[in-house]
């Protein structure tokens, strides 16, 4: 028998009620915030009004790929850069390696819950959103 940690509706809504609020302080800047399991299949996902058609796309990327490689979209990329790879050799055209992305991992066992993906904003600044709503989770 298997018990595995899964993601609920209600925490996704959490943190992207929290990457929002943060994110509204400056509404000018539109960015677009997706939410996936431990498959990359989508939860939940929010954009701001006036987002454009490459930061909708990018955040789920980004999520997907963080709850596929079990680590960080930033990671991901420096794991493949070190190894003198590309994402396009990985032969999923759904991979990001960019900056944006975080995994969300069950804090006792470790094991891969899902991904935050944010995208619109420089990349650091994706990130930390990403990691806003990673904590408005509470795991």
């Amino acid at each position: 028998m298997y018990d595995k940690p899964m993601l609920g509706l209600g925490q996704a809504q959490d943190a992207i009620a929290a990457i929002l609020a943060e994110a509204n302080k400056e509404p000018d800047r539109p960015l677009a915030i997706a939410i996936v399991d431990d498959t990359g299949s989508m939860i939940s996902y929010g954009r701001m009004d006036r987002c454009r058609e490459v930061p909708k796309r990018m955040a789920i990327r980004k999520a997907y790929t963080c709850a596929l490689s079990g680590q960080d979209s930033k990671d991901y990329a420096e794991r493949l850069g070190g190894q003198g790879r590309t994402v396009a050799e990985m032969g999923d055209p759904m991979l990001a390696a960019v900056q944006g992305g975080v995994v969300i991992l069950h804090p006792s066992s470790g094991s891969i819950m899902g991904g935050i993906g944010v995208s619109g904003l420089a990349a650091q600044e994706d990130e930390d959103l990403a990691k806003i709503g990673l904590k408005a989770m509470k795991l």
